[in-house]
């Protein structure tokens, strides 16, 4: 590997051995903060229609595995029955 190579991973040197165990973890939370200020939101229009999307989806699973509920009943009643 090349010196140009090595060094076009990253900008900050590695720390983490000469680093503390609560500086590591101090610096671990504050990555973390920066990173959350990254996030972007959904608006109240596009949580409602996922949320309705998820609602929608979960219908349609409880019927579909409802249909198949009673379709092994009646199978088990004429096999067992």
């Amino acid at each position: 590997m090349s010196q140009a190579s090595a060094s076009s991973h990253g900008n900050k040197p590695a720390k983490t051995e000469s680093q503390g165990f609560f500086a590591r973890i101090i610096q671990f939370f504050h990555e973390v903060f920066v990173e959350l200020k990254k996030v972007q939101r959904p608006t109240r229009s596009e949580l409602w229609k996922l949320f309705l999307t998820v609602v929608f989806f979960v219908t349609v699973v409880m019927i579909f595995v409802g249909i198949i509920d009673l379709v092994f009943a009646q199978l088990v009643l004429v096999i067992f029955g």
